[in-house]
């Protein structure tokens, strides 16, 4: 399907985006969610990317674009939280709002810095199902001159929308991985919040 695919390319979407393991699950069932609503989730959202990739805008643009993708289709506060880690027991209101849409802003303009490296290939959504407390929606990677790889989208209502939480990238997870680096930014700053706060808008 057309609103399914994706240009992409492995090297910058496999590695640079995602470093992680370890799958992570959601602690709720997703109610109302179902496969079909789950999937319809994800290709709107593969829609919406390549329609930005091909737009001919200049990458500050294109960065707007993906923050507003992210934040529409993705649950930017869980991501947020998930990758805050323990830390995020202990901020306050107002620094996990403050995390969370400097991490939205961090997280956009990472991913949005590789996507011009993804000309050569397309995403195909291949399938979906119930896992656990959550939707997982199952696309292959297909690369010019490269063998097809694995990438899954986990999709939730927990929220109150259905939104990814999480996507995994031949096993890769992207949740630890955030959380991983985050968590090493968090160490270089001796555990202050609002120390990394900063940093992140600077990034």
């Amino acid at each position: 399907m057309a609103n399914d695919r994706l240009i992409i390319t492995r090297r910058g979407f496999g590695i640079g985006l995602v470093g992680g393991a370890a799958a992570l699950a959601m602690p709720m069932p997703a109610a109302a969610l179902t496969v079909d609503q789950a999937r319809t989730l994800v290709g709107k959202a593969v829609a919406d990317v390549n329609t930005t990739i091909n737009s001919g805008k200049s990458a500050g643009a294109m960065y707007g674009d993906f923050e507003r993708i992210f934040s529409r289709y993705a649950d930017v506060p869980t991501i947020a939280r998930s990758a805050l880690g323990p830390a995020a027991r202990s901020a306050s209101r107002a620094q996990l709002a403050a995390f969370t849409t400097a991490y939205q802003r961090y997280i956009a303009r990472k991913y949005g810095a590789r996507f011009r490296e993804f000309i050569g290939g397309q995403i195909e959504v291949t399938g979906a199902r119930a896992v656990k407390s959550y939707f997982e929606v199952i696309s292959v990677a297909k690369l010019r001159g490269q063998s097809p790889f694995d990438l899954r989208w986990h999709v939730s209502d927990r929220s109150g929308k259905d939104l990814f939480f999480n996507i995994i990238i031949e096993g890769v997870n992207m949740l630890a991985s955030e959380r991983t680096e985050i968590g090493a930014m968090l160490d270089r700053r001796r555990g202050d919040i609002d120390g990394l706060i900063a940093d992140m808008k600077n990034a």
